[in-house]
This record gives structure tokens, sequence and C-alpha cells, in this order.
């Protein structure tokens, strides 16, 4: 998988002509967010979790952090980020470049509340190299997403 499978799902949706790729790094928000010329909340980090055995992918703002009450509200289990060395495997993408587009089948997306208080953000594409220009909205149907969580808690950057 990785950036030919992002590459893949971004074409089907319509969504291709959106992609960048940067010589520069996007592996975190600080670097995307260099990378792309926006500010980092604008980054729309893709954050890997287990929710039991079931991977769960929650996209928020480059600046959220997650509020475990929040999240354990929502998923009624703690919040526990997918190993680092098993990212790749449940998700389909590995660290610095995951994203929601062309995942392993049976892994949840959501989008965090965060990222709606900008007009465009830049979620990752597969790779420490590539986003994706798009609207928050553009970003839910895109993703597939399962819809709209209040997971994290009150973000620190400003549009």
């Amino acid at each position: 998988m990785s950036l030919e499978s992002a590459r893949k799902h971004l074409e089907e949706r319509g969504y291709l002509d959106r992609l960048i790729e940067p010589e520069a790094s996007t592996a975190t928000v600080e670097l995307a967010a260099a990378a792309v010329g926006v500010e980092p909340g604008q980054i729309a980090k893709t954050l890997s979790f287990l929710v039991g055995e079931e991977p769960v992918l929650i996209i928020a703002e480059g600046m959220a952090r997650i509020d475990n009450r929040k999240f354990k509200d929502r998923f009624h289990k703690k919040a526990k980020m997918i190993p680092p060395e098993q990212v790749e495997e449940k998700i389909g993408h590995a660290p610095g470049g995951v994203c929601p587009f062309g995942i392993r089948e049976g892994v949840a997306v959501y989008l965090d509340e965060s990222l709606r208080r900008y007009e465009v953000v830049y979620p990752a594409a597969g790779n420490a190299h590539s986003a994706v220009r798009l609207t928050p909205a553009e970003l839910a149907e895109c993703a597939d997403a399962l819809g709209w969580v209040d997971v994290c808690k009150e973000p620190v950057s400003t549009p």
C-alpha cells in the first residue's frame, strides 16, 4: 500500500488533482506545514488507535491533542495508539504517511470536530512527501468517514 494505494483512492473519487508532492518531508505536522506553506492547524493529522482489537483512524487538526475522557466516552475504551511497528500492518500506511486513503478493509475512519475550524485542510497521502488539499466536507466524503466526533482537547492553534 502507501502512496500508490492512496493515489488510486484519490483518482477513483476525483481528487487526484489535489495531490501535492513536495520535495520536503511532510512526516510531521510541523514539517508538513512548512512544506505546504500553511499553518500547522491546517494539517489534518491522522491518528491510529486500537479500539479493542479494531483499528480506528481519527483525523484531527494538526495541533489538536486527544482528550482521553472524550475518547473513552465516545468509543467506550481507553485511547490506545497503535504501536508504530504495527501501524503499516493494521492500516496500510507507514508512520509519517498515514492517511485515510487506500487503507486496509475494515479500518473505521472518523473526523474530529477540530477540523471544521478551517476552510481547507491537508491530510497526508500515503507517504512522508505528500498532502492533499481538501475542504473538511470533501475529506469526510473522500475518506469514507463514518462521521464526526469530538475527541480532542480544545485546540491551541487559531485559524
